[in-house]
């Protein structure tokens, strides 16, 4: 009979430590909406149409990269669905591509949505939903808001202080040189020419001309010619790859060769340099952070090995020479590496509290000695950038990398 009862007590004891153990894994997993044990919903909204259709690139080298992640067993076996809508860089319908997403798609999150104007539309809609607007592609300043924005994180370099770089370049290499500078009319091109201003501070005088260009005029001819006129030497250049490679052009056929520099989101080789033409691309100066798809230095690279590696595998027909497929691969790995971060605890919070956790991680495509930092209070991950002039079919870099805070 003792036996019986020994027997008895140890089957409950037995029978509770199991129920104790089972009720601590559930505990360990926590789920939002988006999430569960075999899947983890993420979407995104890209210009796949319009006048920024050349940025389709990183949407689709993003799902070519979840796609790699998922052949590979997923996140903690886990598989990503990523569903991708097209917004044609119109503010309105990215606000309804993001309800779509949230309300009808159920996603944990929005990773990587393209574009300053567009992203903007949707920012305060993100936070008071609470759900995060991760790793935006866009570099305006105004991403990195943690106290009034805590669900908002960009990616990139910030506008205004890549900006700040290329004033203070241009005040070290040609002090007497006059601006004309051509600028997109939305908060993305605002964003950049104040950064020039806060940049070149009391001599901002240089500036002799501002020409803006809405994103719905067909060519930016007209907006060359005046710059011309201006009598400005030097040629800045704050516009998206479609105007970036027509400004390049027009410089050419009116003769005017002054010192060009071009924004980062239009320094592609394979989306802007390539289509405007190598032999009147020549000497044009620009930013990076990542490395460049076209350069033979990198063919020995670990990093763009892997990288090369996957575009013969998962997006065969993308184009390396596209930087947007460079971005496209960083960010989405970037965005992984989050998701690894978050273990079971797949909660819009904690992908946000990981995304803000992030300390030296290097993405394979990143410039060597570019790392990504972030924490609470600093939603700007990667905050460093070298200058590079365009020679021959690639460009060439110069210089020390610079940290685009420079100024603050």
């Amino acid at each position: 009979m003792v036996a019986v009862r020994f027997q008895v007590a140890s089957l409950w004891v037995a029978l509770a430590l199991c129920t104790a153990m089972s009720s601590e894994a559930l505990a360990q997993k926590k789920y939002d909406n988006g999430a569960s044990d075999t899947e983890i919903k993420i979407g995104n909204i890209m210009p796949y149409s319009g006048p920024a259709s050349a940025y389709a690139s990183i949407g689709r080298a993003e799902e070519a990269y979840f796609n790699k992640v998922n052949a590979e067993g997923g996140i903690n076996g886990r598989k990503i669905k990523f569903i991708s809508y097209d917004d044609a860089y119109s503010p309105p319908k990215t606000v309804e591509q993001a309800r779509k997403l949230v309300e009808s798609d159920g996603v944990l999150l929005i990773f990587g949505s393209l574009g300053t104007s567009t992203n903007s539309a949707i920012r305060k809609y993100m936070n008071e939903k609470k759900v995060p607007q991760l790793f935006v592609a866009s570099g305006a300043s105004k991403w990195n808001d943690p106290k009034q924005y805590p669900w908002t994180m960009g990616w990139q370099p910030n506008y205004a202080s890549e900006a700040r770089i290329y004033a203070k370049y241009v005040m070290k290499e040609k002090p007497d040189g006059k601006i004309g500078v051509l600028y997109q009319n939305d908060d993305f091109g605002k964003d950049y020419l104040n950064g020039l201003k806060v940049g070149l501070g009391a001599k901002a005088s240089m500036i002799v001309l501002e020409e803006a260009y809405s994103t719905s005029e067909p060519a930016v001819d007209e907006h060359v010619v005046k710059l011309k006129a201006s009598g400005a030497d030097v040629f800045i250049s704050i516009t998206t790859p479609k105007f970036t490679a027509q400004a390049i052009k027009k410089a050419a056929e009116i003769n005017w060769h002054p010192v060009h520099i071009i924004s980062n989101v239009s320094a592609s080789v394979g989306g802007v340099i390539e289509p405007a033409g190598f032999e009147i691309s020549q000497g044009i100066l620009s930013a990076s952070y990542t490395k460049d798809g076209s350069d033979p230095q990198w063919n020995a690279d670990d990093g763009m090995r892997k990288f090369y590696s996957f575009l013969a595998q998962y997006d065969p027909k993308a184009n390396k020479l596209d930087a947007g497929v460079v971005f496209g691969y960083a960010a989405a790995q970037t965005m992984v590496k989050v998701l690894q971060m978050c273990g079971d605890d797949l909660t819009r919070e904690n992908v946000m509290k990981q995304a803000a956790s992030l300390k030296d991680f290097e993405p394979d495509t990143l410039l060597p000695g570019i790392k990504i930092n972030t924490a609470p209070d600093n939603y700007a991950p990667i905050e460093q950038l070298q200058m590079m002039q365009f020679k021959g079919r690639k460009w060439e870099l110069f210089g020390d990398i610079i940290s685009s805070d420079i100024g603050h």
